[in-house]
């Protein structure tokens, strides 16, 4: 028999660990300021770049694609060579992969809090960060398919399944919703409008957690918990169903974030119906997780990883139920837009995603470093810290979101509304948001733990930098395939296997989107509709830097309570030229798509000058920069050109005198603050935000409102 030496690089297992808690410090921080933000408005400090709407974008990338992004790094290099026999496919790609992503955190890091934003949910970096994301990534992938096809083992063990699907997913996810028109350097917009980009927005959104945060997770679990275990998975079958039902299924889950907005209906039932089918592949996930430890639960008592990666399947297991039950119309309609979502969310995050981690690096970590874990009663303290941390986070914002939702569609025996003072619903719940600082500084003190705990370990052990191993040489098979073994035959071809994937993750994509943008009926247009004026689009322009949508939605709803609160319910036609749209996923303040003429222009003003002073209680930042700084008028020209080439319908040449016309709007809305005693130039930034916010809804007639 040929036996074969090679050897396993460590080195950028470490580089990518050290990374994960680095910016796992730095993500959670980010998360406990943005919370205490929320009910110590002041902690905004009166600067542009610490605000919660440039501040929670920077938190959720850090969290998703630093801490969790660097663990499946550390994860994946880690056991790919061990399952496939072989040593890294290019030791020069996983250097530059390591640094490529970590160069692309720091410029998110930068950017984000500069206000330099998509504003579309957890892909809000602008275009020169998303090339140079796919470069990274691609750089990823080839390292990832080279190594397995050299492999050593015949088979792909069910762990190297997962990973194939987060890189032939994420790749097309990411190109599809990236596709954008340059405007400058460091500002673009989408291609897609309206309705249309909703719905890519979210079929990438729900995907990314899908295929991000969900199947490269699964399989670390699938290699990490037999490890620790030192048991067998479960069932061998159960993989096979999980895995290709999940990601047959989960590609089509996405329109479930756009129920009774202006999605058309037959997209929202698909993404339910998919939904609820998504139950059985993620709990067969999870029991066969769960299942593997069978006659090890002594041990799970005694060993803190084990303890870590239980919780972290559990979590997984109540979050994926949950998902499903929160795509019902009937709960739906209760829980979204309210913080019943954020608690929803971060069981995910906490639970699944960060406790994953922790129980991967405690048992990986001392492998390395050919040591044992420093302190085992540390690891155990911080598992019961970060237990009880996602425990009261969780349970507050559950508190919240029901509250919310009660309050919003309550009515008086009179038929009006109960709490027509929108911030009445908001104060009601800040003892919630104090909870949930609290929970997550628990778990943020855990991190810190955890931290520490393996950097003593390091210190302790004597690193590994290579590990030699051997095997037999792989002979090269011609076996015909034999009836009833096709996943066999097919676990030794991952070329054939990537494009089998490819071909299933596609499917429900393609069913969804091409019909949205072939079938005019779906997107019916409204004559009246016209496209922004240059200084309504340059406002826009503001209201998407500020980050003002992570607060606010432009969605309204066809519940009499929400008619009843702003106005007349939204039309898909209203959006045809919104690049990108903003309909928002959580209202912390009130949906703003009627807001237009419903207050003058001075109390626009005085409220973003000072929310208090309109809104006594208000929880919302100051703006004061926005009275002060110049608008940018040097950018209009190239923005109403980009904007003529997406389709929007401006005069050729308009570009060249759009200015004049902002100009003239400038100085009616200035001449108006004038009047009401407030004196301001009119190329203030702030002129350009009351501009846009006094056109939000007025494309239609809107009803009378009792809500404010």
């Amino acid at each position: 028999m040929n036996v074969e030496k090679f050897s396993y690089d460590n080195t950028i297992v470490r580089n990518f660990t050290l990374a994960t808690m680095i910016w796992g410090v730095v993500g959670m921080l980010v998360g406990i300021i943005i919370a205490i933000q929320l009910y110590i408005p002041d902690l905004n400090l009166d600067l542009p770049f610490t605000t919660f709407g440039r501040l929670r974008p920077l938190h959720t990338n850090a969290v998703i694609f630093a801490f969790v992004g660097n663990a499946i790094f550390a994860g994946i290099y880690y056991s790919l060579p061990r399952l496939t026999k072989s040593a890294s496919f290019s030791n020069l790609l996983a250097k530059f992969h390591f640094w490529g992503w970590q160069s692309i955190i720091v410029s998110a890091a930068i950017t984000l809090p500069l206000g330099l934003t998509t504003s579309k949910e957890y892909a809000e970096l602008e275009w020169p960060i998303d090339i140079a994301i796919a470069v990274v990534w691609l750089a990823f992938g080839t390292n990832l398919i080279g190594t397995i096809i050299k492999r050593r083992e015949k088979h792909m063990y069910v762990a190297l399944w997962f990973y194939i699907a987060t890189f032939v997913t994420v790749t097309v996810l990411h190109v599809v919703n990236s596709i954008e028109l340059p405007v400058s350097f460091l500002k673009s917009y989408p291609v897609y409008a309206g309705v249309q980009d909703a719905l890519v927005q979210w079929w990438y959104g729900h995907n990314a957690v899908a295929f991000f945060l969900t199947t490269p997770y699964l399989g670390l679990m699938y290699y990490y918990l037999p490890k620790a275990a030192n048991r067998p998975v479960y069932s061998y079958r159960l993989s096979i169903l999980h895995f290709w039902a999940l990601i047959f299924i989960y590609i089509w889950a996405g329109p479930h974030h756009l129920l009774y907005t202006a999605l058309p209906d037959w997209a929202q039932s698909l993404g339910t119906v998919f939904s609820i089918m998504l139950i059985a592949p993620s709990w067969g996930g999870m029991l066969n997780g769960l299942l593997t430890l069978r006659g090890a639960w002594d041990k799970v008592r005694d060993e803190p990883v084990l303890k870590f990666m239980v919780v972290a399947i559990t979590a997984y297991g109540m979050a994926t139920f949950e998902g499903p039950m929160l795509s019902l119309k009937s709960i739906n309609a209760i829980a979204h837009y309210t913080d019943y979502i954020i608690g929803h969310v971060h069981v995910g995050a906490l639970g699944w995603n960060g406790f994953l981690t922790f129980g991967m690096l405690y048992w990986m970590v001392p492998k390395m470093f050919n040591t044992t874990l420093y302190s085992k009663k540390m690891a155990n303290a911080h598992f019961w810290l970060g237990t009880l941390g996602i425990v009261i986070y969780a349970a507050s914002m559950y508190f919240a979101g029901i509250a919310q939702s009660l309050m919003w569609k309550e009515f008086t025996p009179l038929g009006i509304l109960q709490y027509p003072n929108f911030l009445e619903t908001v104060l009601q719940i800040v003892p919630m948001y104090i909870i949930r600082s609290i929970g997550g500084t628990l778990y943020f003190i855990g991190i810190l733990m955890a931290g520490y705990n393996l950097l003593v370990t390091m210190k302790k052990g004597t690193f590994l930098a290579t590990e030699e191993d051997e095997a037999p040489a792989r002979e090269i098979e011609n076996d015909k395939l034999q009836p009833g073994m096709f996943h066999r035959w097919l676990e030794k071809r991952p070329v054939k296997f990537a494009l089998l994937t490819t071909v299933a993750i596609l499917i429900g994509g393609l069913v969804e989107m091409v019909p949205t943008y072939l079938v005019k009926s779906n997107i019916p247009t409204i004559s009246s509709v016209k496209p922004y004026s240059p200084l309504e689009l340059q406002g826009r322009d503001i209201y998407i830097r500020e980050g003002c949508n992570s607060c606010h939605s432009q969605m309204v709803r066809p519940f009499r309570s929400e008619t009843e609160r702003y106005g007349e319910y939204s039309k898909a036609g209203e959006f045809v030229y919104d690049h990108p749209f903003l309909w928002g996923s959580k209202r912390t303040g009130p949906d703003l798509h009627r807001v237009g003429g419903k207050y003058s222009n001075v109390w626009h003003y005085l409220h973003m000058e000072d929310p208090t002073q309109m809104s006594p209680g208000s929880i919302m930042p100051r703006y004061p920069w926005l009275l002060t700084n110049d608008l940018d008028t040097a950018s209009t020209s190239s923005k109403i050109s980009a904007m003529r080439s997406l389709g929007v319908p401006y005069d050729e040449g308009y570009e060249i005198i759009a200015n004049k016309d902002l100009i003239d709007q400038a100085e009616a809305i200035s001449d108006d603050l004038m009047n009401s005693g407030v004196i301001i130039e009119p190329t203030k930034d702030i002129i350009a935000l009351i501009a846009y916010l006094q056109r939000l809804g007025t494309d239609i007639k809107a009803q009378n409102v009792q809500g404010n």
